[in-house]
């Protein structure tokens, strides 16, 4: 029994010099700390870095568990596979528009606002409010023109709605889509290129025709320098966020190629927002023909000569 007892007692002795030992460990970890502040000095590269890469959309986590996890849930083909990109709120539609009237230089649009919860449903009802603000503007600001003219006959031009719609929507999707298709294309030449996702384009491109909408509206103001004015400020709003939004994407490519890419981008912007200007606000003349109505005294006149003889 003593022997045991020895035994207990050595076993509970070892235990308790342990307990100094553990407080050596203790002081020793205490002290590590203070030999890797000298590391985070040499990390600035590392960190901005890593910040680029999630300028670039390298980090896919949110992404996957958006496509991977709700998508296996439903075939592509059934409403509920759709149904999950109009899941958002309010505040986040907000804050996205927020972004997309006021950006900011050195943030990127879709890691701050896009890549947690991608939607379709702030571009398609800012797409189809675009389209309606034009179409109504356009048709006002012709009618305010030529107010007073008696020789003028108003009728409302419906298929300014039609060619609004074709050429929004066209822009706010065959464009998103080509250049999704680029940019993997140039991913598998150049590693360090990411693509965005085609839905994660369409959020930009459909967010950044936002400040479209007011601009519109003023474009019913019957100067040509003010009508201008906006709309060159309105490019410049918009066309920031998509530069500093895809810039982050292609920096890394060839060079030529990156600034086309950059230039091809603003251009087809800038051809949207002018071309809507030209044509359903400056160009009113185009319309005289459906919006004046012909008197119809001389065929009235010519037939009653030709019954009389």
């Amino acid at each position: 029994m003593a022997a045991v007892d020895d035994l207990k007692f050595e076993e509970f002795g070892d235990s308790a010099n342990l307990l100094p030992a553990s407080q050596d460990d203790i002081a020793v970890t205490i002290e590590e700390p203070s030999l890797n502040p000298p590391a985070p000095r040499g990390l600035p590269r590392g960190l901005r870095r890593e910040e680029d890469e999630e300028l670039l959309g390298n980090s896919d986590s949110d992404k996957t568990e958006l496509l991977a996890a709700q998508k296996r849930s439903s075939p592509f083909w059934t409403f509920e596979y759709y149904q999950t990109f109009f899941d958002v709120d309010t505040c986040q539609v907000f804050d996205r528009i927020k972004g997309s009237v006021l950006p900011v230089p050195g943030r990127n649009f879709v890691r701050l606002y896009i890549r947690s919860n991608p939607d379709l449903y702030g571009p398609f009802w800012i797409c189809a409010t675009l389209v309606f603000a034009i179409a109504i503007s356009g048709n006002l600001s012709n009618f305010f023109i030529h107010l007073g003219d008696k020789t003028f006959h108003y009728v409302p031009e419906f298929r300014k709605v039609s060619i609004a719609a074709t050429a929004i929507y066209a822009y706010a999707w065959l464009v998103p889509l080509g250049l999704w298709g680029f940019l993997l294309w140039r991913n598998g030449k150049v590693m360090s290129i990411v693509s965005y996702s085609f839905l994660e384009i369409v959020c930009v491109y459909g967010y950044s025709l936002f400040i479209y909408i007011p601009t519109a509206i003023l474009w019913i103001i019957p100067q040509k320098a003010v009508r201008w004015i906006l709309v060159m400020v309105a490019l410049g709003l918009s066309g920031s966020v998509l530069v500093m939004t895809f810039w982050p994407a292609v920096r890394d490519d060839n060079r030529r190629i990156a600034i086309a890419t950059m230039v091809t981008i603003i251009l087809l912007h800038t051809l949207l927002s002018v071309g809507c200007l030209a044509y359903f606000f400056d160009a009113p003349e185009l319309d005289y023909p459906s919006t004046i109505t012909p008197a119809p005294t001389h065929q009235y006149t010519t037939r009653v000569v030709s019954a009389g003889h």
